[in-house]
């Protein structure tokens, strides 16, 4: 990777673009990909690649178990990539670093573990009308088993929160927990999370951010944010998928019960009880996601080289000028705030065309959106639409590859209308 800035950009997008193998195959015969659905999945440069192989070829043994030479290599590797992910999102230790399979699982670990151990009957579970399924499917089945109420903050025309909703439920309900995402992976909302987890403490309540859109696309701070619990998923951020982090204050964690049993979560086991590990192990039962834990320590070293400060201005560009060519086509209608309130998505609807025929039709030029809810129904509903496409960006993305996206919709159009 050669990042050198060239002609006014963060980074050199073209040296960037040389690291993805898979953006330089054909999409069908005689079409490039452009690769504009990363919102649901980011591709991986070779270096994510290599290192997966490399584990494979070189040093493939379980971790914390063995006292041989693979094994301890291994486990270096793993525990390596976990202390890269703590300066990477400056978590306090590496012992508030838990691997999960991704932001969902993380989710359901403090729904199943501080949850069930902290929520009452009456208590309420603040969420908000934009939340991932995997923000809201969790609490309704708490909620289900143990009598919590659920109140969703609105979402107002322009796509952001209504923060004085937020604040009105926090001074007159008996909120114990808030749960909220950082980025809207359908409106690309850049939600307030650090004003809301002061007001959140203020009422006495926890907040779990779901990180999942954010930690890809910018500086992550979670003392900063001063956020209680904070997720994200390693194969949106140009990692493997099957690992993901689920970080959370210290205190909260030794506190917690354990998820899972099994093998490494344990310190000690006879048949009439058992003991807990330390931190982070008590939450890692069982033979854990190595290779893709190391790749993800991959990910993080190629975003930290090239700047999280520099993705975030290339795809500020981008969004910028996405948005603008994409009011040029008649008929679409953008969902969600304006470029300087967003991150890199943008989701629309065209007349006449439902958005499943729009991204077909596009993936026959070679161009991959997402077409559908995007795991976020309700928050269709308050739009009033039954599904909705949406490109998304990411550091590899290009001013020509929007240019394609626009010629494709006016191609769709004209197929339309014939």
């Amino acid at each position: 990777m050669n990042p050198q800035p060239s002609n006014g950009m963060p980074y050199d997008v073209d040296a960037v673009r040389a690291d993805f193998p898979i953006l330089h195959q054909e999409h069908h015969t005689g079409v490039p990909l452009i690769y504009l659905d990363n919102a649901a999945s980011s591709q991986k440069p070779n270096q994510v690649i290599d290192t997966l192989d490399d584990y494979y070829r070189r040093y493939n043994a379980n971790v914390h178990r063995g006292i041989h030479k693979l094994s301890e290599a291994a486990t270096f590797a793993y525990e390596e990539a976990r202390i890269k992910v703590k300066k990477f999102i400056n978590a306090p230790s590496k012992r508030e670093i838990i691997y999960t399979r991704g932001t969902t699982e993380g989710i359901n670990l403090v729904a199943q573990t501080w949850a069930r151990a902290n929520l009452s009957e009456g208590d309420v579970v603040v969420s908000t009308q934009m939340e991932h399924h995997s923000n809201i499917v969790p609490w309704q089945m708490l909620a289900a088993e143990k009598g919590v109420h659920i109140r969703y903050v609105p979402v107002l025309p322009d796509g952001t929160l209504d923060l004085n909703a937020y604040a009105q439920i926090l001074r007159e309900e008996p909120v114990k927990l808030v749960t909220v995402m950082y980025v809207s992976n359908v409106l690309g909302t850049v939600n307030p999370v650090a004003q809301m987890a002061r007001q959140a403490h203020d009422a006495g309540a926890l907040i779990l951010v779901d990180g999942a859109q954010a930690v890809p696309h910018m500086p992550v701070d979670v003392q900063a944010l001063d956020c209680d619990f904070f997720v994200f998923s390693g194969h949106k951020m140009i990692g493997p998928t099957g690992i993901g982090v689920l970080y959370g204050r210290r205190d909260l964690l030794e506190a917690m019960p354990p998820w899972m049993g099994g093998g490494d979560m344990i310190s000690r086991v006879r048949l009439e009880g058992s003991t807990w590990n330390e931190l982070p192990y008590k939450f890692e039962a069982g033979t854990p996601a190595i290779a893709e834990a190391i790749g993800l320590g991959a990910a993080v070293d190629y975003l930290s080289a090239l700047g999280m400060e520099n993705i975030h201005a290339h795809e500020q560009a981008m969004t910028v000028y996405a948005l603008d060519r994409l009011a040029e086509v008649p008929g679409i209608t953008l969902y969600g705030p304006d470029a300087e309130k967003k991150g890199a998505v943008a989701t629309f609807s065209m007349q006449g065309i439902h958005a499943h025929d729009v991204a077909q039709l596009l993936d026959g030029q070679g161009i991959a959106v997402r077409a559908g809810h995007h795991c976020a129904q309700p928050l269709h509903d308050v739009l009033g639409i039954p599904a909705s496409a949406r490109a998304s960006f990411y550091l590899y993305n290009t001013f020509t590859e929007i240019d394609a996206l626009i010629e494709g919709l006016y191609k769709a159009k004209t197929a339309f209308t014939l």
